[in-house]
């Protein structure tokens, strides 16, 4: 028989954080609910190997769990969630922390990248986020000026700013937000341009034709998922565009001014580990980018015949030639 003292202090320490006693005593791996889109390759494995460097080997002493939605359906995106807490998956990693929390309270989610955690509600502060929320802060509102920028340095004319994003993502909402204010303080015109599935490229860009002189590209699931066809449309425009990642410029985008998305996802895996090994997600800060990265394609730009000043490419971490 089990003392009264024992018994509350086995009970304690499992409602403290029970991820590694859940896993050793059901006898079974850690598993990991994973949802983000399909075309993130990249960044997917650049999660798995450093799992790996940490010890957790995927197959052998952890399960990962791979689900994928390209943003299209919202909904899909709170059915794979509610899917990850009925298969009591003992960490959650997606940027689609709305769907995630609404699941569960008491899981661990790690978001890899996501706009303005605290504004957003899903953590109450980045050095105590409280709560079973944590992860990295992309800061993409935070640099849209810096973007809105580099745009008109490339673009000396520049008036008419278009912005692309799905508006059905909040996150877009608050970069689009920060785009128009900073396009509104350099005395520039900006409209939003809503994406709500890939048939909508095509005819957004059609009606950008003489109503644009540079676009931004606000990153997201539906637009990472379409970046091919996006970037095929703003070659055919000679549209000059700014987009988020370096994995845009190196697929045929003109620029990109952002954090690194390898090195985001390989710290969402420290992040994980922590929280295998025990560490409360309430007890982990939110992190930051700790650098961001302006890249340039100068293929792009001879290609829709833009002359780029000396000077912006000498301010470019790298130029693609």
């Amino acid at each position: 028989m089990i003392a009264r003292r024992e018994f509350i202090t086995l009970v304690g320490g499992a409602a403290a954080w029970p991820v590694a006693a859940r896993a050793q005593q059901a006898a079974k791996r850690p598993t990991i609910g994973f949802l983000n889109a399909a075309s993130s390759t990249s960044w997917r494995a650049a999660f798995a190997q450093r799992l790996t460097e940490l010890g957790w080997i995927e197959g052998r002493n952890i399960a990962i769990l791979y689900r994928f939605n390209d943003g299209a359906d919202p909904q899909r995106d709170f059915e794979i969630a509610a899917e990850f807490v009925r298969l009591n998956v003992d960490v959650i990693v997606t940027a689609r922390v709305a769907a995630a929390k609404q699941a569960t309270s008491t899981i661990p989610i790690v978001f890899p990248m996501t706009q303005d955690p605290v504004g957003s509600g899903f953590v109450a502060s980045l050095e105590h986020p409280g709560g079973n929320v944590t992860g990295l802060s992309a800061q993409q509102a935070e640099i849209a000026g810096k973007r809105v920028e580099l745009l008109r340095e490339v673009v000396p004319p520049l008036r008419r700013l278009a912005i692309m994003g799905s508006v059905a993502d909040v996150g877009i909402q608050l970069e689009a937000a920060q785009v128009q204010a900073a396009a509104q303080a350099l005395g520039l015109d900006a409209t939003m341009v809503n994406i709500r599935r890939a048939e909508d490229v095509a005819p957004a860009f059609r009606a950008l034709r003489g109503s644009a002189d540079a676009l931004y590209v606000a990153a997201g699931a539906l637009l990472n998922v379409n970046r091919s066809r996006i970037i095929t449309w703003e070659h055919a425009a000679r549209m000059p565009t700014m987009h988020g990642f370096r994995e845009d410029v190196e697929a045929g985008a003109l620029m990109s001014y952002g954090p690194n998305g390898l090195d985001m996802w390989r710290r969402t895996a420290d992040i994980v580990d922590k929280i295998l090994r025990g560490t409360r997600p309430s007890d982990i800060p939110v992190q930051q980018p700790t650098r961001f990265e302006f890249i340039f394609n100068l293929n792009t730009a001879n290609a829709i015949g833009l002359d780029v000043p000396p000077t912006l490419l000498a301010l470019a971490d790298e130029v693609i030639e």
